[in-house]
């Protein structure tokens, strides 16, 4: 038996801490490496205390808002918005982490990376973002697809 390679180990995380998210559109899980340890983890969903989509539905299917725009309306935030304010809230800093991300960032959180430093991003699936792409290259920020199969996590089908 082989031990998997680090970066299938920490993006094997990320889809598990997808799980934990309360989007009905599309679960998204991260996590910050440095140094192969965890720093933060974060997944997408409504902030702490706040109604949940799951529970409540979601105002962006109701009004028709397709994938990738509007961003601002919605309930929830971002996985890599959860890591970023988790590794804030403990003190922890994650200028030159890595970042295990199920999904490509978008535009927002693309900035949002930038600034704090990441030095580089893998990924599973794809987001229709250009933006976000040549933003992260302008700033020489490392991005690769990471191909391989997603652990078998959860009751529901991803989209």
């Amino acid at each position: 038996m082989q031990r998997l390679p680090w970066p299938e180990y920490f993006m094997n995380i990320s889809y598990f801490v997808s799980e934990r998210s309360t989007c009905t559109r599309r679960r998204v899980g991260a996590a910050a490496v440095k140094a192969k340890r965890i720093l933060a983890t974060g997944y997408n969903g409504a902030p702490s205390g706040g109604p949940h989509c799951l529970d409540v539905g979601c105002l962006r299917e109701e009004m028709g808002i397709p994938s990738g725009q509007r961003h601002e309306i919605c309930r929830g935030l971002h996985a890599e918005q959860n890591v970023i304010i988790q590794a804030a809230i403990h003190g922890i800093s994650i200028q030159g982490a890595e970042l295990y991300c199920t999904t490509h960032p978008c535009v927002l959180c693309s900035k949002m990376l930038i600034n704090c430093g990441i030095s580089r991003i893998w990924y599973t699936e794809n987001y229709p973002d250009g933006l976000a792409a040549v933003m992260l290259k302008d700033a020489g920020v490392t991005v690769r697809q990471f191909y391989f199969t997603p652990p078998a996590v959860g009751a529901e089908q991803r989209v």
